[in-house]
């Protein structure tokens, strides 16, 4: 069983380079372990590196030592799946991070095609999200690029209609407008998760030149996300729950939905609904019964 160095044209020119996302993410995977994290035991207080060590994670893997460290280099081309799925229970991965993990060592093969095309949000998809008149509603593509929305989504979000259309991206947004810092009132959290959403896009899509441009633009503007960056967590888009603080009715707590197209597409709708009989219930209806005076009124999403 061998590692093989990678040839230069696996490296995705103009996008990230592979072989080193592929080594930070298992440096940063072992690191975050300890070794009674595991059942091995500790030698001495006094460790040069912080969680465990190659040798370790190789014998909990059950692969040899120069084998895991030459993966951990970003020599992954032959690399087998059996002994991925090794690695990623020693590293206690999650779902999303052994996808990622498959990602970055296991590239598809595409054969050279065509520049990108501007994502293209299907009619009949477009039509439903205008049905959705009392659920915020929009729908996401690469790189968190917001494609089409709702009235609803609108008067909750603030004016994308305003924004230029390479404005239009949850990223930008959170990380580059101040408003929506105010609108997030766990901003922390959702700075996080725009992060980990990026990562995992990242891992499909490594010699993707405009999400590597996104990235270098948001490291140099947002310390917050520069360091959010080099973590290399990764997280998939599912559903949970957002408080938010709305200029005009103030507090609502939501339940959010993200549903991917079986369209292959790589898109995803997403929804925001509330408990019923809640304050934010009453705040959703107020929002619907104001249209465009609400969507004024919203973020600032016309200020870049």
């Amino acid at each position: 069983m061998d590692v093989q160095p990678e040839s230069p044209q696996e490296q995705g020119p103009g996008g990230l380079d592979r072989r080193a996302e592929l080594s930070e993410f298992l440096r940063t995977r072992r690191a975050r372990l300890k070794p009674e994290d595991v059942g091995l035991p500790t030698f001495g207080r006094h460790r040069r590196v912080p969680g465990l060590r190659r040798e370790e994670l190789a014998q909990l893997a059950g692969v040899s030592v120069a084998y895991y460290t030459r993966l951990e280099q970003g020599n992954g081309r032959n690399v087998s799946a059996e002994v991925l799925d090794s690695i990623a229970r020693a590293l206690r991965l999650s779902s999303a991070e052994h996808q990622h993990l498959t990602h970055l060592a296991k590239p598809k093969q595409h054969r050279k095609k065509p520049a990108e095309r501007a994502q293209q949000v299907r009619p009949a998809l477009r039509h439903l999200l205008d049905s959705m008149t009392e659920v915020p509603a929009y729908v996401t593509g690469r790189r968190s690029d917001i494609l089409a929305w709702n009235r609803m989504a609108a008067a909750l979000f603030g004016d994308w209609g305003a924004l230029p259309p390479q404005e239009r991206n949850w990223a930008r947004l959170v990380f580059l407008n101040p408003d929506y810092r105010e609108l997030f009132v766990d901003w922390d959290q959702k700075a996080y998760d725009m992060v980990s959403y990026l990562r995992m896009d990242a891992g499909c899509h490594p010699d993707d030149p405009k999400l590597s441009a996104l990235v270098g633009e948001l490291s140099v503007k947002s310390e917050k996300f520069r360091l959010l960056w080099a973590t290399h967590d990764v997280k998939e888009k599912t559903y949970g729950v957002k408080r938010m603080h709305h200029p005009l009715v103030g507090d609502l707590t939501l339940s959010f939905e993200s549903f991917p197209l079986a369209d292959g597409s790589e898109q995803f709708l997403v929804t925001y609904h509330a408990e019923p009989g809640t304050p934010s219930a009453e705040a959703l209806r107020l929002l619907a019964s104001w249209g465009a005076d609400a969507t004024r009124a919203g973020t600032g999403t016309a200020r870049p």
